[in-house]
């Protein structure tokens, strides 16, 4: 089964398997001929080491091209920057963790320890580091092969993947300003975790040049160690100011030409985007979020034109794969609109989709039909084809789709490239993911998956409950038997924006199966404001964060009261989560302690005019013009209230929910006599890969909840 001894518990599998991911293959690309796949993955479920991969669709042979461990002499060493990037993307694994591939699959350039390496995807083994001035971040090979692009010192360098000593294109002319790194907004909250780009042709680059001079100053220090100094970090708070970003054109002679819009009304660069046979897009943002603008750049001057205007009372959602043009050059995006209440796939402005079909992502635009990332029931959602209507010459898509490979209680994500689509398949009865690679409808390979099997298998029921009909999932103790005992609950939730928890995947639930067999029912739900079920959903918490996200998880509770009367005990609830769901769990117990019995807050906000101004702003608007939402969203006016166990948990590393959080709010606890529980991680960030901690913290919670729950019996 898996390497581990059979009596291993299950928190010290998912903290040394870093949740299941190390051994698992990701990082998918298919070169333009069709016929090899390259992927990540390591070489086993407790290697944290990613090595590259290639699989040949002419024979099916998997081939290790690249083992960092036959590169380096030592651990492996970070630089500042690329901590910063893998922080922003939540990355646990070690090794290569990204890798760039030219046009025709055929060179591969990545980092290792802060040194540029190109490998030629025909020969394995054969990795050399190419030159660099120092540690480097973010290596990137040009679509012909030949030339190399990374950022060293703040500044952005081209190198010859055949070898020669690199050339310096844009140097930073200030302390503050970075070339080719993305800003800390657009990383962190928009998604956009590059900072340049190729054009299609590889005669130059877009680079982003960010300037965090006006951003305020923040420290991040580790009490635990004081002879080290607080570490200085960048932090743009709700209603402070962003980061200055512009965006260039650059040839490989270094000539430098600025792309030109309006920065004071759209200061966001959200997407830049480089289709291979038409102009680049890039869309760009108001600081409210409610005007959207997609502009496309000519290459030769670096002249903008406008191409759509997108207008929201709320926010405009940034939708991945989108802005993006068809073959024929048609503008490609996802719209909310708010007619039928969907998310759709619009094409030259005319929506080609149904109403009620949810359209999450375009994965690809082909000759024939855009695929498409979407479901009526975000527990399901799949992959879908959008095809052209027969007998016409130019690109008209049919309003209908048709589903690729749908599985029942399954989900399916995917991407393609020419014919060559990869899949990867998720059910609720298995905790494996199952990756597939097929050219049309034909079942090529499958890419073998190293990823351990949890100790745990997941008993999930899903029901829908309440009037908004929430999607829930129930987990009982697994040898519990149906009106045998009245048990505790946890409700587990996060409930924020861009996350959802209920879904047809297993593994999704191995932690709150575990919490489960401890003596309770784990209760999982999706309220308003999280992902996948429309745009008049996702935007009922404009305005305030607190009480739709609240008022669900308590009618979530109230439905499974009521499908389970005899194994659900309602006198003893508690709440746990992290980030968002952390914020959740205390907001449940000072605000609604008749119904919350005890809480663990796992790194919460407290107060929104600490979080950033992406994040915040999207939904609060700014602190100055809309006080009043950062009023009824803030947990520090709720402290006097607080009559439930709490135990607040917070990394003293994290530079995302910064420690201060929970600082504030015990303060205000204290001030109020309000006994509570804070646990300092020291040295640990908004992620907790560290395996003591990871095991530790889920044996912390049930000694906790044990404690402030009594239930009857934990084994």
């Amino acid at each position: 089964m898996t390497p581990s001894a059979s009596d291993e518990s299950y928190p010290r599998q998912r903290a040394r398997t870093r949740g299941f991911r190390l051994g698992a293959p990701r990082g998918f690309a298919v070169a333009d001929d069709g016929r090899q796949v390259t992927f990540l993955r390591s070489r086993g479920g407790s290697d944290a080491t990613t090595c590259l991969w290639s699989l040949d669709l002419t024979t099916g042979a998997e081939t290790c091209i690249v083992d960092p461990r036959d590169l380096l002499d030592d651990a492996e060493s970070l630089p500042d920057e690329e901590r910063a990037r893998r922080e922003r993307l939540r990355e646990v694994n070690a090794g290569i963790t990204e890798y760039s591939l030219d046009h025709d699959g055929r060179v591969a350039v990545f980092a290792l320890s802060g040194t540029p390496y190109v490998v030629d995807i025909s020969a394995p083994g054969t990795a050399r580091a190419l030159t660099a001035p120092g540690p480097v971040i973010d290596p990137r090979v040009d679509p012909t092969g030949q030339r190399a692009a990374y950022v060293c010192n703040r500044g952005l360098y081209v190198v010859g993947t055949n070898g020669g000593e690199p050339q310096l294109l844009c140097a930073p002319d200030a302390d503050d300003v970075s070339w080719g790194l993305p800003d800390f907004i657009a990383a962190e909250e928009l998604d956009r975790v590059r900072g340049y780009w190729w054009l299609a042709d590889g005669s130059g680059l877009l680079v982003e040049r960010c300037d965090d001079s006006p951003v305020a100053h923040w420290w991040i220090a580790d009490p635990s160690q004081p002879e080290l100094p607080p570490r200085e970090h960048r932090y743009p708070a709700a209603g402070t100011a962003n980061a200055d970003v512009s965006l260039w054109l650059v040839g490989l002679d270094g000539a430098q030409q600025e792309v030109a819009w309006d920065h004071d009304a759209f200061p966001y660069l959200a997407r830049v985007a480089v289709p291979e046979a038409s102009a680049p897009l890039i869309t760009l943002l108001s600081r409210n979020q409610r005007r959207q603008l997609i502009l496309d750049i000519d290459t030769s001057t670096g002249a903008t034109s406008v191409l759509r205007e997108r207008v929201d009372p709320e926010w405009v959602e940034l939708m991945p794969g989108v802005p993006t043009r068809t073959p024929d050059g048609a503008l490609v995006e996802i719209v909310a609109d708010r007619g039928s209440d969907s998310y759709r796939l619009v094409v030259s402005d005319v929506a080609v989709s149904p109403a009620g079909l949810q359209v999450e992502a375009v994965i690809d635009v082909g000759a024939e039909d855009i695929l498409i990332l979407a479901g009526t029931d975000p527990v399901t959602t799949g992959l879908h084809r959008v095809g052209v209507v027969p007998g016409l010459a130019d690109f008209t898509y049919d309003a209908t789709v048709t589903p690729v490979r749908p599985v029942r209680d399954a989900m399916v994500h995917g991407r393609r490239t020419g014919n060559i689509t990869i899949t990867s398949t998720t059910r609720l009865d298995s905790t494996a993911t199952t990756v597939e690679v097929w050219r049309g409808d034909e079942r090529l390979a499958e890419i073998a998956s190293l990823a351990e099997t949890p100790v745990i298998s997941p008993k999930v029921h899903l029901m829908r409950g309440g009037e908004r009909d929430l999607d829930i999932a129930v987990l009982f103790p697994s040898d519990h038997v149906a009106g045998s005992a009245r048990l505790p609950v946890i409700m587990s939730p996060y409930g924020g924006p861009h996350a959802r928890l209920v879904v047809a995947a297993g593994l999704t639930y191995g932690t709150d199966q575990w919490l489960a067999d401890q003596g309770y029912v784990v209760v999982v739900a999706d309220g308003r404001g999280t992902p996948g079920r429309g745009p008049a959903w996702d935007r009922a918490v404009r305005g305030d964060l607190a009480t739709p996200a609240l008022e669900d998880q308590v009618a979530a509770l109230e439905a499974v009261a009521a499908a389970y009367p005899d194994d659900v005990d309602s006198t003893r609830v508690g709440i746990r989560g992290w980030s968002f769901g952390g914020y959740l769990a205390a907001l449940a117990v000072l605000r609604r302690p008749d119904v919350f019995h005890a809480a663990v807050a796992g790194a919460p906000v407290t107060e929104w005019r600490l979080y950033d101004t992406g994040y915040t702003e999207r939904y609060l608007g700014l602190p100055q013009e809309e006080p009043e939402s950062y009023d009824r969203s803030s947990l520090l006016p709720l402290a006097a209230g607080l009559t439930r166990p709490l135990l607040i948990i917070h990394g003293l590393a994290d530079d995302n929910v910064v420690v201060a959080h929970t600082l504030r709010l015990s303060s205000e606890l204290l001030a109020a006599g309000r006994p509570h529980a804070v646990l300092p991680l020291s040295g640990v960030t908004h992620m907790t890969p560290q395996e003591v901690v990871a095991e530790n913290l889920l044996r912390a919670e049930v000694d906790f909840f044990a404690d402030a729950l009594r239930p009857a019996s934990v084994e």
